[in-house]
C-alpha cells in the first residue's frame, strides 16, 4: 500500500520522537517505538487488546510468517495477560489482519523488502508488508505499541508507514577469543530482530581458537580450538534461527592474519615461522598464511567450498585487518615470489592474495568483504570494506566504487554512551559524496570484540547500547533527539530482558558473588555510578589473556548505566534554573544515597578481596557525594562557598578521573559543572 493511500485512512499529526502538547491531550499514546519509524502519524482513540483479538491472514501465508505470529502473540500474552488467539484464520474482517504479499526472497539478500505500513483504529488492526521480512518488522512495532491505562491493555491508533534508512544493520560477535555458547547467540539473535537489526556477523575465527567444524580439515578444531566450537549442525541451526527473525548470517574467517588456529592445525599453510598452540595472549600476531603456495589457495577453496553448505548468504567475511607478516619480508621464497610479481611491499603482497580469494569466492558465487586494510590500490570493486578506522577511509572507498559499512564509531569494547554511539552516522554530515556515491554506503555494523567479556558479562556489553544504534541505522537521519532517545531506551532495556538477555540481571548475579550475600543494596547503589574503562585502558592496566578469569567489579558494572545521563539531566535542569526545586531535590537525594551506601559498601570490601580493590573508588564516592551536598548549597542561595573551595573540590574531581580499578565515574562532568556554578 502506498503512502499516499494509507494516509487518506487516517487524519493525524506527524511524528518522529515525540508527541506535541496538544496531541498529547487528545490521546494516550506514547511514543516508546525504538527505532523511531520513518513515519508516524497518532490519532485519538485506541484498540483494546483483549480475548476478542482475532488474527487473520487473508492472502499469504508459510510456516515461517505464522511462527512469526506466534511469536508476537506470545510477546503480547506475556506483557498483557491476554490469551493469544488458538489458531489463524483468513477472515479479513478479523481485529488484527496481517496482510502480506508474498514471502519474499528464499535466500535473503541486501536487497530484501522490509518496509511495512500499519493502521490501528478502534475498529481493529492492519498490518501490510510485501515480504514476510517486511511483516516481522511490523509485527516488532506492534509489540511495542501494547500500552496500559491502569485497568487494561490497548493499541493506540496510529499510522505507521516504515522502512530501513540503510540496507545492512549489522551487530558483530566474536567467538574466536572467547567461545559463546549456542544459547548466547540466540537470545542476542531474538534482541536483534527486536530493534530491526538484520546483519549477524559471526565472526568464527581468531588466534585464539577455531570455532567452526570443518569435515574436510577437522585439523582446525581438533587442534585450534580447545574443544569449544560449532558443529555444522549448530551453525545451520544458527542459520535458521537467524532466518525465521529476518535476519542474515554472515561468516568471518580470518586470514591471512590473525590466523594461529589455522596454522596450528595444518602448519604447511604457514609464511616461515610455525605456532606450537593457539595463541593465549591478545593482540596483534606475527603468524600469517602464506599467501605466494598454490596450496594455501587450493587449501581455501575447498575450505570456503564446504562453508557454502552451511552459510547460504551472499556475503562472506574474510577479516584481512592486522598482517604484519614479518616473515613475508624475510623468507627468501617470499622475497623471490615478491620480486618475480612485482610486489613491492607487504601491503602489495597482501593486495595479490586479497585478489586470489576474491576471485575464489565470486567463484562460489559471493561477495567479499573485509576490514579496511583490504582496500589497497587494483583491489577489483567487487569487494566491500568494512571501515573500522573511520568514514574517512569509507568515503574514499565510496568515491572510488566500493560499497562499504562502517562500524567505526560503534565499538562496543570502547565503553562509549549510548548518547555519543547514536549521534554518529553511516554518513557523516557534511558528507561530499553524490548520490549515486552514498547509495555505495550500504549502512553500518557493531562489533563486539570478546577480549575483555564472556558468557556472563556479552549482554550487558551489547544492549541496551546497540537499541540505540539500531535506530541510527534504521531512523530518519534528523531522529537526534538524545534526551528522547535515552527515554525510550530505559523502556526497550526492560523488554530486552523479557525476551531472554541478561544485561540487567547479570549486575546483580555478579554482585551478590562478589560480595558472598544477597545484601547487595549498597553495593548496587556504589556500583550504579561506576562504569567500566575502555578497551584500551584496560588492557593497559590489566595484564589479560584468553585464560584471565573476568570475576572482577569491572566485569559487573555496566557500560552507560542511567546514572549517567539522569545526572547530565538534573544538573543541566539545575544550572538552567537554579529554582528548579524538584532537580535539586534529586541531585540532594542521590548524593544523600551515595553517602549512606559508602560504610556499608567498605565495610563488605573488608571480606572480598575481589571487591577491595575498588576500595579506593569508594572512598571517592563518599568525598565527591559530600562536595556534590555543599556544591548544591552554594548554588543560587544567600551562602557562598568559603575562598579556595571550589579549586580544591575541581582538584578532587581531576583525581577523581583517573583509572582506579580498571572503572571510571559516571557523574564527573555534570558534577564540575555544579561546582563551577557555585557562588564563592
Amino acid at each position: 500500500m502506498k503512502r499516499t493511500l494509507l494516509s487518506a485512512l487516517l487524519q493525524g499529526t506527524l511524528l518522529t520522537a515525540g508527541l506535541s502538547s496538544s496531541l498529547a491531550a487528545q490521546t494516550p499514546f506514547v511514543n516508546t517505538l525504538m527505532p523511531v519509524p520513518a513515519h508516524l502519524t497518532a490519532a485519538t482513540g485506541s484498540l483494546p487488546w483483549n480475548d476478542a483479538i482475532t488474527v487473520g491472514l487473508p492472502r499469504f501465508r508459510d510456516s515461517r510468517l505464522d511462527a512469526a505470529i506466534v511469536r508476537t502473540l506470545q510477546q503480547m500474552e506475556g506483557k498483557t495477560g491476554v490469551h493469544r488467539p488458538p489458531s489463524l484464520g483468513n477472515d479479513p474482517s478479523a481485529k488484527l489482519v496481517i496482510d502480506v504479499e508474498g514471502p519474499g526472497e528464499t535466500i535473503q539478500t541486501i536487497d530484501e523488502d522490509e518496509a511495512y505500513t500499519l493502521l490501528i483504529t478502534p475498529a481493529g488492526a492492519k498490518l501490510h508488508a510485501a515480504t514476510t521480512v517486511g511483516a516481522m518488522r511490523g509485527l516488532t512495532t506492534l509489540t511495542q505499541l501494547v500500552q496500559n491505562d491502569g485497568t487494561g491493555f490497548f493499541l493506540p491508533a496510529v499510522q505507521i508507514d516504515d522502512t530501513p534508512r540503510f540496507r545492512w544493520r549489522g551487530l558483530m560477535i566474536d567467538t574466536g577469543r572467547h567461545f559463546e555458547p549456542i544459547d548466547v547467540i540466540k537470545r542476542n539473535l531474538d534482541a536483534m530482530a527486536a530493534v530491526k537489526l538484520n546483519v549477524f556477523h559471526w565472526h568464527l575465527t581468531e588466534d585464539q581458537g577455531f570455532r567452526i567444524e570443518s569435515k574436510l580439515y577437522p585439523g582446525l578444531t581438533a587442534k585450534g580450538s580447545d574443544g569449544l566450537y560449532y558443529t555444522q549442525d549448530q551453525a545451520r541451526e544458527i542459520v535458521a534461527y537467524a532466518h525465521a527473525r529476518g535476519i542474515r548470517v554472515v561468516p568471518e574467517f580470518e586470514m591471512p592474519g590473525h590466523s594461529v588456529a589455522w596454522l596450528v592445525a595444518y602448519p604447511k599453510l604457514a609464511s616461515g615461522s610455525i605456532p606450537t598452540g593457539i595463541r593465549r595472549e591478545f593482540g596483534v600476531s606475527n603468524y600469517a598464511l602464506d599467501p605466494t603456495r598454490e596450496e594455501t589457495y587450493q587449501f581455501i577453496q575447498r575450505f570456503l567450498t564446504e562453508m557454502t553448505g552451511l552459510f547460504p548468504d551472499a556475503y562472506y567475511h574474510i577479516g584481512g585487518d592486522e598482517t604484519p607478516a614479518p616473515d613475508w619480508k624475510t623468507n627468501p621464497r617470499i622475497l623471490a615470489f615478491k620480486k618475480q610479481h612485482n610486489l613491492k611491499d607487504n601491503d602489495a603482497l597482501q593486495a595479490y592474495f586479497n585478489t586470489r580469494v576474491l576471485a575464489i569466492l565470486t567463484g562460489l558465487h559471493k561477495h567479499m568483504v573485509g576490514w579496511d586494510e583490504i582496500f589497497t590500490p587494483g583491489l577489483p570493486t567487487d569487494a566491500v570494506i568494512q571501515s573500522w578506522r573511520g568514514a574517512k577511509s569509507l568515503v574514499s572507498a565510496a568515491k572510488q566504487g566500493y560499497q562499504g559499512i562502517l562500524s567505526q564509531p560503534w565499538y562496543l569494547d570502547g565503553m562509549q554512551s549510548a548518547e555519543r554511539h547514536y549521534l554518529a552516522d553511516p554518513i557523516p554530515a557534511g558528507s561530499d559524496l553524490t548520490p549515486e556515491q552514498s547509495k555505495r554506503i550500504l549502512g553500518g555494523e557493531t562489533p563486539m570484540w570478546g577480549e575483555q567479556l564472556n558468557q556472563l558479562s556479552i549482554d550487558s556489553r551489547i544492549w541496551p547500547r546497540t537499541a540505540a544504534i539500531a535506530e541510527r541505522f534504521w531512523s530518519p537521519a534528523d531522529v537526534r533527539d538524545v534526551d528522547d532517545m535515552y527515554r525510550r531506551l530505559d523502556v526497550e532495556s526492560i523488554r530486552l530482558e523479557a525476551l531472554g538477555l541478561t544485561h540487567l540481571t547479570h549486575q546483580d548475579a555478579a554482585l551478590r558473588e562478589l560480595a558472598g550475600t544477597e545484601n547487595i543494596d549498597a553495593l548496587r547503589v556504589f556500583a550504579s555510578v561506576l562504569q567500566p574503562v575502555s578497551f584500551g585502558e584496560r588492557y593497559k592496566g590489566q595484564h589479560t589473556d584468553q585464560l584471565t578469569p573476568l570475576d572482577n567489579l569491572v566485569d559487573a558494572v555496566r557500560p552507560d548505566p542511567p546514572s549517567r545521563h539522569r545526572i547530565e539531566v538534573l544538573v543541566r535542569n539545575l544550572l538552567a534554573s537554579p529554582a528548579n526545586q524538584q532537580a535539586k531535590a534529586e541531585l540532594d537525594s542521590a548524593f544523600k544515597s551515595w553517602l549512606s551506601a559508602v560504610p556499608v559498601v567498605e565495610e563488605q570490601m573488608q571480606h572480598s578481596p575481589l571487591l577491595n580493590v575498588a576500595h579506593p573508588r569508594a572512598q571517592q564516592l563518599g568525598d565527591l557525594a559530600q562536595t556534590g551536598e555543599e556544591a548544591l548549597s552554594y548554588l543560587g542561595g544567600s551562602t557562598k562557598a568559603p575562598a579556595g573551595w571550589k579549586q580544591g573540590a575541581l582538584a578532587q574531581i581531576e583525581e577523581a578521573r583517573k583509572n582506579q580499578a580498571l572503572l571510571r565515574f559516571t557523574f564527573l562532568d555534570p558534577l564540575e559543572q555544579l561546582i563551577k556554578a557555585a557562588q564563592e
